[in-house]
């Protein structure tokens, strides 16, 4: 006589059932966003594609006839070349610095958005004006604020005949700076949006059980604004790692202040090696694409714990 164990049976976990609510909104979304993708997609498509193609051969614009298939050449060329890094390390810098930031001061301002009474409009205008300035201008402005010969910096702080231009942390410092003043007000203005959804029965659920501002920021406010955080920093994220005004205006690449950007147009510009600035185009597309990859698998990641806890 045998005996049969029958084993434990285990849940089974089901996915969460969409409701129609929730599927007439995803159709409505690829509707209203099919238009816009599409037209991306045709006018992208076209110089992409033909970038690709020219990093692929050894092509300078002063020399047509002397364009040579090379294959994979220029990419290695590239990624063996230690200022494709020092560009990289430089471009990683002012992202992560500004964004981390901008992250800090765009939520702070987006609080004070959302709560002050007095002077609402005024000082939401106020904390915009920034963002509403040119890049280029505004970068000229920081320019002439840190130079020697015209700037009042050093003489608001005593600094002396300090050259803020003529070392690289230094001149790493200033960008960033500008790119924390210049965007801030973008970052604050996504989080606004995010903050507004919050329930205010949340906040008040949480005050009543006693729950302290931080607690009620840490437990009831951020969690509930996960979805605009991961927007904001996914656009700042992207803007800044493509950043090219402000270094070409402030240093022009001076210092070890040359980023990604500012190396392709430097290739494809000012020496015209459309073979090997194609190929660096490519590649910091490359980069863009991954990090907007990590950031949607995190989002998802994120969201599906969040479907799961409830």
């Amino acid at each position: 006589m045998t005996l049969t164990q029958t084993p434990a049976e285990t849940p089974v976990t089901r996915p969460a059932e969409v409701s129609d609510r929730a599927r007439h909104e995803r159709r409505l979304g690829l509707t209203l966003s099919a238009p816009a993708f599409v037209v991306m997609v045709f006018v992208t498509a076209y110089p992409l594609v033909y970038a690709v193609v020219l990093s692929l051969y050894n092509y300078r614009l002063t020399d047509p006839s002397g364009k040579e298939f090379v294959g994979l050449g220029n990419y290695v060329t590239v990624l063996t070349d230690p200022v494709w890094w020092t560009d990289f390390t430089t471009t990683a810098i002012i992202t992560v610095a500004s964004v981390a930031v901008e992250l800090v001061l765009g939520f702070a301002f987006a609080f004070v958005m959302y709560r002050i009474l007095a002077g609402r409009s005024l000082v939401r205008t106020g904390i915009l004006i920034p963002y509403g300035i040119i890049t280029v201008v505004s970068a000229y402005i920081w320019r002439y604020a840190f130079q020697l010969d015209s700037g009042f910096v050093n003489q608001w702080f005593g600094l002396g005949a300090f050259n803020w231009f003529g070392d690289r942390w230094a001149s790493l410092f200033v960008i960033t700076l500008s790119e924390i003043w210049k965007t801030t007000p973008f970052i604050s203005l996504l989080l606004l949006a995010g903050l507004v959804q919050v329930p205010e029965e949340l906040q008040e659920a949480a005050r009543v059980d006693g729950a302290t501002a931080w607690q009620r920021l840490t437990r009831v406010t951020l969690p509930n604004m996960k979805a605009a955080i991961m927007v904001a920093l996914l656009f700042r994220t992207l803007d800044a790692w493509r950043i090219f005004d402000n270094p070409f205006i402030m240093t022009a690449g001076a210092n070890k202040t040359e980023t990604l950007s500012f190396l392709a147009y430097r290739q494809n510009v000012t020496l015209v090696n459309l073979g090997a600035g194609s190929a660096i185009s490519v590649l910091l597309f490359l980069t863009v694409v991954v990090i907007a990859f990590i950031f949607v698998k995190g989002f998802r990641t994120d969201l599906s714990q969040v479907r799961g806890d409830q």
